[in-house]
C-alpha cells in the first residue's frame, strides 16, 4: 500500500509518498484558486495516476479559506423565538477596547437570514414552548423562499435533548444542506455552540464539492483529510464536519513534529512551522496539547482543534516602511503569485525569502519546487528602495528585515510557552516548513534556548505527518453537575455512549479495534474557563483539579469544583511508518564554501544527503536540501542523529 501526504499551503503544495519504507518528496507551486489541481498535478509527476493501492491524506485549506475570505455559502440561522441576534451580539467583546469608533464588522448571517421557530427548552430539559406543526411549516415555507445552500439549527439546551432539532433537520434537509448543533457539538453557551454550528453549515457544501472532485479525479485511491485535532476522517464523511478541519493543514504539522520528535528521542519541544505566508508555533509536552478556545477570522471555535498560535510571517511575508519610516515585515504576503522577487515571476516588493538570499544564508544555486532556480540579483534588486529609504545598505536592510522576522515568532512562542508558566529553556525548538531551519539558531538565543532539532524531511514536515495520523473521532457533551453531589454511573453512562458512538463512526471506516481517550472539563463553580483532566474516579477527580489548578495559575481556591464536559478521543492505531535512515556511510565534506553577510570567512555548505548518522562539525555553515536550507550559527554545533536528523547545541 502507498501512502501519500499532501499539504496545500498557500505558496507551495507538499507531498510525501512512502511505500514499502521508501520515501519520495515532491513539491508545486500552490493554485489557490482551484487547490485540486496543484494536487492532481503532484500526482501526475509522482507517476500515481490511476494507483489502485493508494492511501491519499490531505491536509485541506479549502475550508479556512473561505472563512477566512468570507466566501461560504448562503446560510440561514435557525434558533429559537427572541434569539436570532445571539450571533451578531457574540460575548460583546471588542478587539480594540479603546477605539470610540471601532471598524464595524459585519454579523455572520444577516438579520433576515436568522429565523426563529418554537422547541424551546428549559435549563434543566423541560419544555418551556413547544416546536408545533404550524411552527415548522412556517420555518419550511420561509427556508423555500430564501432558498439557501445550508442550514444551521441552533435550539437553546438542545445538549440536553435534542428532539427538536432533529424533526428541524429532518424538514429542512431535503431543500438545503442543514447542521444541527447537538450534532456538531454538544456543550453548553449557546453563541459558542451557534458559531461552530454555522461555521459548519457555511463551508461544509464547499468541502463537499472540493472532496468529490477530488475523489473522482484520483481515481481509485482511497481519500482522507486531515481534521484540526490532529486525526483524520474519511473524505466521504469530512463534508459533514467542515469547522473541524480549519487547521487541517497545522495539524498534519504537528502529528510529524511529534513523531520525529520522539524517534529522536525528545519529548518536549517548542515547534514553529515557518511556510510562505504565515508561522504557526506550539508546545508539545509528551503529547499534542488540544483546546476549545481556538478562533479563526475573530470567530470562536469550541470544537477540538491542536492548540496553537498563528502569525503572519513567513517567507514571503513582505517588508516595507509605514508612514513613520520604521521598518515593517507582513503580515502581507507575496504569496505562490507573483512569489518572492528572487522567484523570478514578476515580484518586486523584498520579502523574507530575499533578504536570506541577499544575505547570502540562502545560496544562490538554491533550487526550488520543481527545480525553479532563485534569482540573486532580483532579490538585491527588490531591496535597494527599502534600503535607500531608510538610510541603509541593501545588507543591512536585509538584517533588519530577519531580525524583525525573527522577534515576531519569538514573541509567539513566548506567548505560548513561558506566559503559560513554561521555561522554554527546557524545552527543544523544532523548525519546519520551507524556511524555518534558517532562523531556528538565533530564535532559539533569543528565548534563551540551548537546544534545537530539525527533522528529517522539515521543508515538507506537515505532509509527512498525514502519513502518521490515525483515523479519529472527538466527541464531548455538556453534563453540568456539582463534583460532590454528581453520581458516578450518570457520568460512566455519558462517556459510554460517547464511546460507542465514536467506534460506530470508526467501524463504517474499518477500524475495528480503536484505541479510546477519557476525559473530562472542569472549573470552580462561579467559573467560566475550565481545565481538562483525564478521567478518573469522581472521587479522585476534586483534588486532581486543585492540583491542575494551582500548576496553571499558581494557586488553588478552597471552592466547590463543577464537572461541566464529559469528552471520548477514540482513534485508531497511529500507523507504522518507520523512515529510512541517513544513505551516507563516510564522513561528509563541504561541498562548496560561500560567503555570508557578517561572517569574514567563507562559509561550508553541506548537502544534507551527504551527512552520515554520527558526523558533527560547528557553525557557522549551511546545510541544503531539496525542501528547505539549514543555518548553523556561529556558535553551534550540529549533529546528525540516527534517524538523520538534525541535533544542534549551542556551544558559544
Amino acid at each position: 500500500m502507498k501512502r501519500l501526504g499532501v499539504d496545500t499551503g498557500g505558496t507551495f503544495t507538499d507531498f510525501v509518498l512512502w511505500e514499502s519504507g521508501t520515501v519520495r518528496i515532491h513539491k508545486v507551486l500552490s493554485t489557490p484558486q482551484a487547490p485540486e489541481e496543484a494536487i492532481l498535478q503532484g500526482v501526475r509527476e509522482l507517476g500515481l495516476e490511476g494507483e489502485p493501492d493508494l492511501v491519499v491524506i490531505h491536509g485541506s485549506t479549502v475550508a479556512t479559506n473561505a472563512v477566512l475570505e468570507g466566501r461560504g455559502v448562503r446560510t440561514v440561522y435557525v434558533t429559537n423565538r427572541g434569539l436570532g441576534d445571539v450571533l451578531t451580539i457574540g460575548r460583546q467583546a471588542r478587539s480594540e477596547l479603546y477605539n470610540l469608533q471601532p471598524r464595524l464588522v459585519p454579523p455572520p448571517v444577516p438579520p433576515e437570514h436568522c429565523l426563529e421557530t418554537g422547541g424551546r427548552l428549559g435549563a434543566d430539559g423541560s419544555v418551556v414552548e413547544d416546536l408545533t406543526t404550524e411552527d415548522l411549516d412556517a420555518l419550511v415555507a420561509r427556508v423555500r423562499e430564501l432558498a439557501p445552500d445550508a442550514a444551521a439549527v441552533n435550539l437553546l439546551f438542545s445538549w440536553r435533548d435534542d428532539r427538536f432539532e432533529r424533526r428541524i433537520e429532518s424538514a429542512l434537509s431535503p431543500a438545503c444542506f442543514v447542521c444541527r448543533s447537538s450534532g456538531v457539538l454538544a456543550e453548553e453557551r449557546e453563541y459558542e455552540r451557534g458559531i461552530a454550528t454555522w461555521l459548519n453549515a457555511y463551508v461544509g457544501p464547499l468541502m463537499q464539492g472540493y472532496l468529490g472532485r477530488l475523489g473522482s479525479a484520483i481515481g481509485k485511491a482511497r481519500l482522507s483529510v486531515m481534521q484540526s485535532h490532529g486525526g483524520t476522517i474519511e473524505a466521504t464523511h469530512a463534508g459533514g464536519h467542515g469547522v473541524r478541519l480549519l487547521l487541517s493543514g497545522p495539524a498534519g504539522g504537528l502529528r510529524g513534529a511529534r513523531h520525529l520528535a520522539g524517534a529522536s528521542g525528545v519529548q518536549r519541544v517548542l515547534s514553529f512551522d515557518m511556510g510562505g505566508t504565515s508561522t504557526d508555533v506550539a508546545l508539545i509536552d509528551g503529547e499534542i496539547r488540544l483546546t476549545g478556545e481556538g478562533r479563526i477570522a475573530g470567530y470562536p471555535v469550541a470544537v477540538p482543534m491542536v492548540d496553537m498560535h498563528t502569525i503572519g510571517a513567513g517567507g514571503g511575508s513582505l517588508a516595507w516602511v509605514d508612514a513613520g519610516g520604521l521598518l515593517q515585515v507582513g503580515p502581507r504576503s507575496a504569496g505562490a503569485h507573483p512569489g518572492p522577487a528572487c522567484y523570478g515571476r514578476g515580484g518586486q516588493q523584498p520579502t523574507v525569502t530575499d533578504a536570506n538570499l541577499v544575505l547570502g544564508r540562502l545560496p544562490p544555486d538554491t533550487r526550488l519546487a520543481g527545480g525553479m532556480p532563485v534569482d540573486a540579483a532580483a532579490a538585491r534588486e527588490a531591496f535597494e528602495p527599502l534600503a535607500t529609504r531608510l538610510g541603509l545598505s541593501v545588507e543591512e536592510a536585509a538584517e533588519g528585515v530577519i531580525r524583525i522576522a525573527n522577534e515576531h515568532m519569538a514573541g509567539t512562542l513566548r506567548e505560548i510557552s513561558l506566559a503559560r508558566g513554561h521555561d522554554a529553556r527546557q524545552f527543544t525548538l523544532m523548525p519546519f516548513g520551507g524556511a524555518g531551519p534558517l532562523h531556528v539558531c538565533e530564535l532559539a538565543e533569543s528565548l534563551g534556548m540551548t537546544r534545537a532539532l530539525v527533522p528529517v524531511h522539515a521543508g515538507v514536515l506537515s505532509a509527512l505527518g498525514m502519513l502518521v495520523a490515525p483515523l479519529s473521532r472527538e466527541l464531548s457533551r455538556t453534563l453540568n453537575l456539582a463534583l460532590d453531589s454528581a453520581d458516578e454511573s450518570v457520568v460512566t453512562a455519558a462517556l459510554d455512549d460517547l464511546e460507542e458512538a465514536g467506534r460506530a463512526a470508526l467501524r463504517s471506516e474499518g477500524v475495528s479495534d480503536p484505541q479510546v481517550r477519557r476525559s473530562v472539563d472542569a472549573r470552580y463553580i462561579g467559573q467560566s474557563s475550565t481545565l481538562n483532566l483525564a478521567w478518573r474516579m469522581l472521587s479522585e477527580l476534586g483534588d486532581a483539579f486543585h492540583r491542575s489548578h494551582e500548576a496553571r495559575f499558581g494557586h488553588a481556591l478552597d471552592l466547590p469544583v463543577e464537572l461541566v464536559n464529559v469528552r471520548c478521543g477514540v482513534s485508531a492505531p497511529v500507523p507504522d511508518l518507520a523512515l529510512p535512515p541517513p544513505d551516507a556511510r563516510s564522513q561528509a565534506v563541504p561541498r562548496s564554501r560561500i560567503p555570508v553577510h557578517g561572517i569574514p570567512d567563507p562559509v561550508s555548505v553541506y548537502a544534507r544527503t551527504d551527512l552520515p548518522a554520527g558526523q558533527s562539525f560547528p557553525g557557522p555553515a549551511l546545510i541544503t536540501e531539496a525542501v528547505s536550507t539549514t543555518w548553523v550559527a556561529r556558535g553551534w554545533v550540529c549533529e546528525v542523529d540516527e534517524g538523520g536528523s538534525l541535533l544542534l547545541k549551542d556551544e558559544g
